[in-house]
């Protein structure tokens, strides 16, 4: 974790490589500091690696509080792939990635029937806008507490956590069900299929469920004609017709996916409203970034929280005019500059309204490097992790190292590295203490107030365990035992790199979390990372006296924390709730947009190209 006083260090996180960021801004009342007893807080998130143990203070992960006058606070992710620190964000198909998503939702019910935001399946993330499932009405966002406390709140960015329920206009799960009264973005993700020619990520499911089965009817039709031909078995010709009826079937749902996926699942949203529909990417981070620092103009002199979920660097790659073709990394090098200067932005803008000081900054990712991620071409889409194994969707470390940099002038010491592990879900009760908000009490809270750490009240990170999950599998426990320095990882099972021997899951794009994806662990695999960071040495009694005594203490750990979680809870991202419903597919609905809109193909300018 690094801590960054003053503003240089917001600019360098936005430098860092890595995945998706977040930004988030909140400003605080007077208490806190000068004017107002809230401190404004500002958070960037970069989305790349999987959340990890550590967290540093400084530049990727920005989270500006501000005390005095209601304070404005600012939170910033991003999609930003890249080794960094120790912080930890949690695999990418992990729960503490909703979490992440989830604006601060960094807690669990024990009684009552919370949502299980990690999934039991392939999938694991929302693929259509007009899925049911997402993050539901009755969860406790920091958002919801901050606007309780006079707080003006917006999302900009992604969200990703859902839309609709039962009808296209409920919006159950939308931001400003969620306490955000102003958001600006895709309800979704940035995938490739969004932007044209930029490739897609159905590529299996294309080879799966489109090339297989007409390869398999034209087989049959062959197979028929040659029985036929030969005078084998008599076969009439209207045998063909319901092999060639299959085939236009399969390949007219292929063409019709192809064509209305884009429109259907990438577009701006504008509170419930449809802004653009499909995105267009040109200029697209200038427009987030101009509403994101209009936002902070309007509520200078009261209390804010805004949260910037960069669709940097997420694939795929896109950059503005003034900065595509300008890095000498490629389209990644690109889009990451472009993100830095969006960062810079919100910085800027903090600075000359003179809200620097009373506004904390924190800026992370929730994954690390997307290692999978190359382009047709062989250029790297999805960073570097460095000397750190594996990548996002998996728990190494190179999955779930994440940067966690903080930036508040006057209060925290700029410069300053605290070598603790952190997490992102220490971000919601940090930002809700600061606020002067109560944490909830009927739910556990995962998450560990920042603050005594960055201010040096504190030596040592409150986390002795963190549990690292894939999608709802528990997959790995760190412990940082009191009064020593080794950190302790043990895995009960690790996914299958495919080819052999490589630092990835090439074959299924993303590691899988199941079944003959992952090698299972009995005794688990055990590493001290604080020696060995790169994961290549694994333990063995033979090699580490403290072998069992290590193992059966984490044990214990995992029954305490197993007790904690309800059993029987609605499953947000069961197939049910993933699939496409053509009932919750959002369009664009006002008079000016249907008159430019196509049917289906829901396409409306907006006027932002």
């Amino acid at each position: 974790m690094a801590a960054a006083g003053g503003r240089d260090g917001g600019r360098e996180a936005g430098s860092a490589p890595g995945g998706p960021l977040c930004a988030c801004a909140t400003r605080v009342p007077r208490t806190l500091r000068t004017r107002d007893s809230r401190p404004r807080l500002t958070a960037h998130a970069r989305r790349a690696a999987p959340p990890t143990a550590h967290a540093r203070l400084a530049p990727p992960p920005t989270a500006h509080a501000r005390r005095a006058a209601p304070s404005p606070t600012a939170h910033v992710r991003a999609d930003i792939r890249g080794p960094l620190e120790p912080h930890c964000a949690g695999a990418a198909r992990a729960p503490e990635r909703a979490c992440a998503r989830a604006a601060g939702r960094s807690s669990r019910h024990k009684v009552l029937p919370a949502p299980r935001m990690a999934s039991r399946n392939r999938i694991g993330v929302y693929i259509f806008t007009a899925s049911s499932g997402g993050l539901p009405p009755t969860e406790i966002t920091f958002a919801k507490l901050l606007r309780e406390r006079g707080y003006a709140t917006a999302l900009i960015g992604k969200w990703h956590l859902g839309l609709n329920c039962h009808n296209r206009t409920d919006f159950c799960h939308h931001p400003q069900r969620h306490g955000f009264e102003h958001f600006f973005g895709t309800p979704t993700t940035n995938v490739r299929d969004c932007r044209p020619g930029a490739g897609t990520v159905f590529g299996a499911a294309y080879r799966w469920l489109v090339l297989l089965p007409l390869q398999l009817l034209a087989l049959a039709a062959l197979t028929l004609a040659l029985l036929r031909r030969l005078g084998l078995a008599r076969v009439p010709a209207a045998a063909f017709a319901p092999l060639a009826l299959l085939a236009g079937a399969v390949l007219l749902g292929f063409l019709a996916f192809r064509h209305y996926f884009r429109p259907l699942n990438c577009f701006l949203m504008r509170g419930f409203r449809v802004a653009q529909q499909p995105t267009s990417f040109r200029n697209l981070t200038q427009r987030l970034t101009a509403d994101a620092t209009r936002f902070i103009r309007r509520h200078a002199g009261a209390p804010f929280l805004l949260f910037v979920s960069f669709i940097h660097v997420h694939t795929a790659l896109f950059a503005s005019p003034d900065f595509a073709h300008k890095s000498r990394h490629g389209a990644y090098g690109d889009a990451a500059e472009e993100m830095d200067w969006s960062v810079g932005q919100v910085l800027d803008v903090l600075d000359e309204l003179g809200l620097a000081n009373d506004t904390l900054v924190y800026f992370t990712s929730d994954h690390g490097a997307h290692v999978e991620e190359v382009s047709a071409q062989g250029e790297r889409h999805g960073g570097s992790n460095g000397v750190y194994k594996g990548g996002k969707s998996n728990n190494w470390e190179g999955g779930i190292r994440v940067p966690g940099i903080v930036r508040w002038p006057g209060v925290l010491q700029a410069g300053l590295e605290i070598d603790e592990p952190t997490s992102n879900m220490d971000v919601f009760p940090t930002v809700v203490k600061l606020a002067g908000a109560p944490l909830p009490q009927d739910r556990v809270i995962d998450g560990r107030d920042l603050m005594p750490l960055l201010l040096g009240e504190r030596a040592r990170s409150e986390h002795e365990f963190l549990f690292h999950y894939c999608n709802a599998y528990l997959n790995a426990v760190r412990w940082r035992p009191p009064n020593s320095s080794s950190v302790w990882k043990a895995f009960f099972f690790t996914p299958k790199f495919s080819p052999p021997g490589s630092n990835g899951c090439f074959g299924t794009h993303v590691c899988l979390c199941h079944g003959r994806h992952v090698s299972r662990h009995d005794p688990p695999l055990l590493f001290d990372v604080s020696r060995d960071p790169g994961e290549r040495r694994p333990l063995s009694p033979a090699t580490e006296p403290r072998f069992h005594d290590v193992l059966r203490a984490v044990r214990a750990a995992v029954a305490d924390h197993q007790a904690t979680l309800a059993r029987h809870v609605p499953d947000q991202l069961s197939l049910a709730h993933l699939l496409w419903k053509p009932w919750l597919q959002v369009c664009c609905l006002d008079a000016a947009d249907a008159a430019s809109s196509s049917g289906l193909g829901c396409r409306c300018d907006g006027g932002q190209r």
